[in-house]
């Protein structure tokens, strides 16, 4: 009887632990810091990715034009502040 309790009781827990995310492993779009400028006329389109709980930092990842690909933007350089905040004003004034 004791060893089917025992039994039970590691399968829950067995199953407990695997529904959970691992310690320290983030998902996040962006490996390192990222780039501190690209040409503002190859942008086409920008995305801001907050905090979350699978990436512990702010993401901004730009989709350049004409099928370049995309790239990831440092979140603290100048550049990307100002991008930012570009961002920021057309949505308030729109």
């Amino acid at each position: 009887m004791k060893t089917i309790a025992v039994l039970v009781f590691v399968s829950l827990a067995i199953v407990a632990i695997e529904g959970k995310p691992g310690i320290g492993i983030q998902r996040c779009l962006c490996a390192g810091a990222g780039l501190k400028m690209v040409n503002p006329n190859l942008i086409e389109k920008v995305e801001i990715h907050p905090n979350s709980p699978s990436c512990g930092h702010v993401e901004v990842v730009v989709t350049l034009k004409n099928g370049k690909g995309r790239r990831c933007l440092n979140p603290e350089s100048k550049f990307t502040k100002y991008i930012t905040e570009k961002i920021e004003k057309r949505t308030r004034s729109a």
